[in-house]
């Protein structure tokens, strides 16, 4: 998808396919735009898992960006399948995360209020 963004008064173009983004100053309105598809793309960089406070087990990851309204778990606690771990807010909707399995949380790697992205580990779960 190509958008055309104006910020600070100048023009750019950016075009997003799944895994890379481009943004090229377009500058003016009469200014010839250059072509995005020359261009090489960033790589875009997967969300860094938090590794040194996630303990060992399956990561239970954020299925999209948002803030965390809630946090369900604790460390050491025992969950079931399906049971509640977080309240996630995304785009004005409240979103459950659900423990994938039964087992036991081995670390809780947000808080209330904080903002993930995509893919950002939650908690570990063993």
């Amino acid at each position: 998808m190509k958008y055309v963004v104006t910020l600070n008064g100048k023009k750019y173009e950016v075009e997003v396919e799944k895994g890379a983004a481009t943004a090229v100053y377009a500058g003016e309105a009469n200014a010839q735009v250059i072509n995005p598809a020359a261009t090489p793309a960033a790589p875009v960089a997967p969300a860094a898992p938090v590794s040194d406070a996630a303990g060992s087990g399956d990561p239970v990851t954020s299925p999209m960006p948002g803030t965390i309204l809630d946090v369900r778990c604790s460390n050491g606690q025992q969950v079931k399948k399906g049971e509640i771990l977080f309240i996630l807010e995304a785009m004005k909707m409240e979103n459950e995360i659900f423990a994938p399995k039964d087992g036991t949380i081995t670390s809780v790697c947000t808080s209330k209020g904080a903002a993930v992205e995509t893919g950002a580990i939650l908690c570990t779960l063993l």
